[in-house]
């Protein structure tokens, strides 16, 4: 099993689809890496040997930011955003979508689950 960035890779899978179980490796990225290294994107990443192997690893930790050190860095630019509190910034603090969608209805994915506010009663006729 190949282990790279502190990822399993899927064995089974072709190697332009197993590289991008790699957070920050994409379809194109994978095809890069693939082509810089001289590896065919059909050879399984079960068949890859040790000599491959250490070329991708070597390729993607010098031109690459991935798994960790590319997640520390998003949560960093979020939370600078939160800090001097632009639109988007509020928007993240305010658990709600800030790229321009209505809330109206849909968005339930950053909104979470509903939350049923009861109906008013209507005053009785006199």
């Amino acid at each position: 099993m190949a282990r790279i960035a502190g990822i399993d890779l899927p064995k089974n899978k072709r190697g332009e689809i197993a590289l991008t179980y790699i957070y920050g490796i994409g379809p194109n990225t994978a095809q890069y890496i693939l082509t810089k290294s001289g590896i065919d994107f059909d050879k399984k990443a079960a068949d890859w040997n040790d000599e491959e192997l250490s070329l991708i690893r070597n390729i993607i930790t010098t031109e690459f930011k991935v798994e960790g050190q590319l997640r520390s860095e998003v949560q960093m630019n979020i939370k600078r955003l939160m800090d001097i509190a632009c639109y988007r910034g509020l928007r993240h603090r305010k658990g709600l979508p800030l790229r321009g969608q209505r809330t109206r209805t849909n968005s339930r994915t950053r909104k979470g689950k509903r939350k049923t506010v009861a109906g008013k009663k209507k005053a009785p006729k006199k």
